[in-house]
């Protein structure tokens, strides 16, 4: 007879998407390894498709080409372009994939930022407008200086596929990251998820702990990628309408039902600034929202004022 089936908290973690993942889960028997590796396998997937780095991708394919002819896309891309023009209309345009044809030209790692005259051509490429959707499953860009980049939901997005797939697997209690962005699945077997949210100038603190559970949580900070340059902060969360690093806040932490929501919405407030972005969390339903001023003041939306 088969011996009592045993069940235990699994682990893994991996670099994938320019980031690292992590998973953590309930398993049972063999369960969860296979579980584990359904997400390797779809974190991989999704990494040869919107890579910008990856020139197989459908993305370095979109930009090589969509400024001079229409390229064909699969319906998975189509969609995400269409979801990425319906966040750039609730955001009033703070949400703008095109950032791209200004944010190619920084190199964080060697810390160099483009001349004046080069920044502003590449403005002029910027725009949701110069993306264009035909019917026929094709985009195709209006100008040619133009570029997108899903960084902005991708990891989100892969999240959410992520968790659909643990679900499907049987998995009730889990926990997946990419970088700045998590969700929790369940409870941790009787107790809350604890998500830390880093201090935007201390690499080892954590400013804070948010319980969660059943949750997205996406945090978009300038410290992820950046060089200080003539005592300036240059980071990659770019203002679509300058080119130039977002500079009012230090980070932004948004908790929702959806990853990609939670995604979009933390690049997008943190663009924003704390007013406007503000207004846009508490305007819609079920979306909580946790700012960290440069000065190291922490700002939370009412709904979390109201739970304290």
């Amino acid at each position: 007879m088969p011996g009592p089936a045993l069940a235990e908290w699994l682990t893994a973690s991996w670099d994938v998407m320019g980031t690292r993942a992590s998973v953590e889960l309930w398993q049972q028997d063999q369960e969860g390894v296979a579980a584990i590796e359904l997400v390797k396998q779809e974190f991989q997937r999704l990494n040869q498709l919107l890579s910008p780095w990856i020139e197989t991708s459908e993305l370095a394919r979109v930009n090589a080409l969509a400024g001079q002819q229409p390229v064909t896309v699969s319906t998975e891309f189509y969609q995400l372009l269409e979801t990425s023009r319906q966040y750039s209309v609730v955001t009033d345009g703070a949400f703008d994939i095109t950032f791209a044809s200004a944010g190619h030209l920084y190199d964080f790692r060697a810390g160099i930022e483009p001349d004046a005259d080069a920044l502003q051509a590449a403005v002029a490429s910027i725009g949701m407008q110069r993306l264009l959707l035909h019917p026929d499953s094709t985009v195709s860009f209006t100008s040619p200086g133009t570029r997108i980049d899903l960084g902005g939901i991708a990891k989100g997005y892969a999240i959410d596929q992520a968790i659909d797939l643990l679900r499907g697997a049987g998995i009730e209690h889990a926990w997946v990251s990419l970088g700045g962005d998590s969700y929790t699945l369940g409870d941790r077997r009787g107790r809350l998820w604890q998500v830390g949210i880093r201090h935007p100038r201390s690499d080892n603190e954590v400013i804070l702990k948010v319980p969660v559970e059943n949750l997205a949580v996406s945090t978009s900070g300038d410290y992820q990628r950046f060089f200080i340059q003539d005592g300036q902060r240059v980071h990659h969360i770019i203002n679509p309408g300058t080119g130039k690093s977002a500079g009012e806040l230090a980070s932004v932490t948004i908790l929702s039902e959806r990853s990609i929501d939670a995604d979009a919405l933390s690049t997008s407030v943190f663009v924003m600034g704390s007013k406007r972005g503000m207004q846009l969390v508490e305007s819609m339903p079920g979306v909580s929202a946790i700012m960290v001023t440069l000065s190291g003041e922490v700002l939370y939306s009412s709904d979390l004022l109201a739970s304290d």
